[in-house]
């Protein structure tokens, strides 16, 4: 073989090498320019945070060998994992509030936020939610314009939550199990965000429009998923829509709309006080004092409900089906909601600021995770939990989890320079999700509320903006906000220093109240000196990674209960009626003595526990009646039947169903009725979607429990002006069979 042929055939093997060699050169000589750059700053190559994952600088972040740094304000470069990731500015920004600090990162996160969001607006001017997410989806929005879009963006902030009311003015829920609401029910995030955008721009045109719609979705929400029994809503975790990646399996779409979750709460918690406020506002002040009091009435139900005392965090959800168990994961969305939206009293806001878990990357969507489920919600940190994470620790006065916080969005938006939705919490890498996207609206939004909302403290209200900011020793600095607009005014602010509380505060040069009134018009100057304290050290709750073991899987034979070992297993508790009753080590069974509702949950070495099993009933009086009827909106309105207790006291109440208009996952047709017992009103009943077209799969609805007399009750399931779904137009599904369970309460 002629030499040159060899080694012509040699180098086109080695040309893929050769290309990833030259960018590394590439890289090393851009790093080597970037260290040399006389940018005065004595922050600017200090460590910030280090995690045993990765370390923050005021110049770069460095993790496992890569490195990313900015090249300028306009520019962000990295090599993570051996590829080159950049980018570069491509949109005017001199319309939106201009940061000027000594950390190169800061900037360039800052300004690649803000440049992204000029990409997130659509030609309508609507969000759009993600590079490959088009359209807006409640939740999406309504956390982003919480965050940021409220005073950013607050015309295409109103535009975009007025494409998500429906014709009965009320609020869509767009995703969810089963046919949207009422299986989900956070779309109530939506009066947050609505009411954020009034407190921005004191607009009451927006007041009036969105007052009504409000009023409307809280209403229908008292009426088919409020829980007299607990105080709580009923409704699938908020954001954590993905059955699998947090449920149990066996849990089916009616028992996900039973569950009663951390964030879904908090948000109900928090729309009721929003409501409340624009009552007063329109006039209505009887209405505004008795959503005043549901307010106070639901944050002390999930204070008496959820708190796990031992953990020192809330629990991620109430669930089962007769009786109710606390899953005792901790939620971090929800645990920040609840610290932002005062459900946790000051003491309590520490503590869980303290104890909710935390692993190198950041704060996971949930803790421990679900074995055999890849990672998205389950085994993932997501940027725009990060940042509500980072204003809940400032809040309670978390300096360590502040900057965990803040490093784990930085870290993130440096390596892969782009506001990406959600990473592996192990690995920080966002490759082996089971989604995602580039330029994603709330993880945008968060990195632009961690400058304005914590370290600058902007808190808007009614008649004011306030300042409280919040600044970590590490990032002492002196910081320049520059054209920020509020209602008729332009302000530039200078912030020096560090800690929590303001020394002075001076607008354009004469000392002032920490706000700035909404009458000022005109541009002026606030400059706003911290005290330098110290603050009070907490620690946070490090982890490393916890898969919880698998659900039992039990059966009944005769009068004793079996299963299958689980993994890592322990030992087995039983539960009867939801609660504790025996611990088993040496067995797999269970003799059975006394009547009740049956579940075993496994527990491994470290004392963690696996999701209770199914349900199983174990000598317990039930009736069935058959019932088979087709029900939709225009026929069957009104469907009664004749129940007889043989003995007064609670049953539950269920019915046998198909629901074949839509999957377990797309579509909004959750069939709705109400049930009458002897013509009072004695809960919603639902019957959500199983799958596109399976009229043949057969599945129970969600139960009511209902206080009978002995002898003969009239049972009566109808069609109400409240029981209008997501669709309106198709609201059917078939009845097979009604069943009535003795229940002990």
């Amino acid at each position: 073989m002629p030499c040159w042929l060899f080694l012509s055939r040699r180098g086109a093997n080695l040309l893929p090498y050769i290309v990833v060699l030259m960018k590394i050169i590439k890289f090393i000589v851009l790093a080597f320019i970037a260290g040399y750059q006389t940018i005065p700053c004595c922050a600017q190559g200090q460590s910030l945070l280090r995690t045993s994952a990765y370390s923050w600088y005021g110049d770069s972040v460095i993790e496992n060998g890569f490195k990313a740094f900015p090249l300028s304000s306009d520019e962000l470069v990295s090599n993570y994992a051996f590829k080159e990731h950049r980018w570069k500015r491509r949109n005017d920004l001199s319309a939106y509030p201009q940061l000027n600090c000594r950390s190169s990162v800061e900037k360039a996160v800052y300004n690649m936020a803000l440049d992204e969001m000029v990409n997130a607006i659509e030609p309508d001017s609507t969000f759009r939610t993600g590079k490959l997410w088009s359209g807006v989806w409640t939740r999406d929005v309504s956390y982003s314009v919480i965050l940021s879009m409220a005073y950013m963006q607050p015309e295409v902030a109103m535009k975009s939550l007025l494409r998500k009311v429906n014709k009965n003015n009320c609020i869509i829920q767009d995703t969810g199990t089963g046919g949207a609401w009422p299986c989900s029910t956070d779309r109530l995030i939506w009066a947050v965000a609505a009411w954020e955008i009034y407190k921005v721009t004191g607009n009451k045109e927006w007041l009036n429009r969105i007052y009504p719609i409000i009023r409307n979705s809280v209403e229908d929400d008292f009426r088919v998923v409020y829980d007299s029994k607990t105080g709580l809503f009923r409704g699938e975790s908020s954001f954590i829509d993905w059955r699998e990646q947090s449920y149990p399996k066996w849990m089916q779409p009616a028992d996900i709309y039973q569950s009663e979750c951390l964030g879904t709460n908090a948000v109900h918690a928090q729309a009721l006080t929003v409501l409340s406020n624009m009552a007063r506002l329109t006039g209505d002040k009887a209405y505004a004092i008795h959503c005043d009091v549901e307010a106070k009435a639901l944050r002390k139900a999930m204070n008496r409900e959820l708190w796990l005392k031992d953990k020192g965090f809330y629990a991620q959800y109430l669930y089962g089906r007769n009786y109710g168990l606390l899953s005792p994961r901790s939620e971090t969305l929800g645990e920040a909601l609840c610290i932002l939206f005062d459900v946790a009293d000051t003491e309590r806001q520490k503590t869980l600021a303290r104890e909710n878990p935390i692993q190198a990357y950041g704060a996971p969507v949930f803790f421990p995770y679900i074995e055999g489920q890849p990672p998205y919600h389950n085994d993932a940190v997501w940027p725009f939990v990060a940042s509500y994470w980072g204003l809940a620790s400032a809040k309670a006065g978390n300096e360590n989890g502040v900057l965990n916080a803040i490093g784990s969005v930085y870290r993130a938006a440096c390596m892969f320079t782009t506001d990406k939705e959600n990473f592996v919490v192990e690995t920080g890498s966002p490759y082996k999700t089971q989604i995602n996207s580039d330029n994603m609206l709330w993880s945008l939004s968060g990195s632009i509320s961690l400058v304005h909302r914590l370290l600058f403290g902007i808190s808007y209200e009614e008649d004011r903006l306030v300042f409280k900011p919040f600044v970590p020793k590490v990032l002492s600095d002196t910081r320049e906000l520059t054209g920020l607009k509020y209602r008729k005014s332009l302000l530039d602010i200078e912030l020096i220093g560090y800690g929590n509380r303001i020394a002075s505060f001076s607008l354009d040069g004469r000392s002032h109240g920490a706000f700035v009134p909404d009458t000022l018009t005109g541009k002026h100057r606030i400059k706003i000196v911290l005290t330098d304290n110290d603050l009070h050290k907490q620690s946070v709750h490090l982890v490393e990674s916890v898969y919880s073991p698998m659900t039992p899987t039990v059966a009944m034979r005769g009068q004793q209960l079996s299963w299958t070992p689980v993994d890592r297993a322990v030992s087995y508790k039983i539960y009867k009626d939801g609660k504790s009753v025996a611990t088993v080590s040496d067995r797999c069974h269970y003799d059975l003595t006394v009547p009740g509702e049956y579940q075993v949950i496994a527990v491994d070495a470290q004392d963690f526990a696996s999701f209770a099993s199914e349900p199983l009933l174990s000598g317990v009086a039930k009736q069935e009646y058959p019932f088979v009827v087709s029900i939709a909106r225009d026929r069957n309105r009104k469907v009664d039947c004749t129940v007889n207790a043989p003995v007064a006291g609670w049953y539950a109440v269920d019915f046998l169903y198909a629901n074949g208009n839509g999957s377990l996952t797309q579509d909004n047709k959750c069939c709705i009725r109400s049930l009458f017992v002897d013509n009072s009103f004695a809960g919603g009943v639902i019957f959500p979607q199983r799958g596109m077209n399976s009229w043949n799969d057969w599945g129970w609805s969600n139960k009511v429990s209902v206080q009978l007399k002995r002898g003969n009750n009239l049972f009566s399931l109808r069609f109400e002006k409240e029981d209008e779904n997501m669709n309106i137009e198709v609201n059917g599904a078939e009845l097979k069979q009604l069943r009535v369970i003795k229940i002990n309460w």
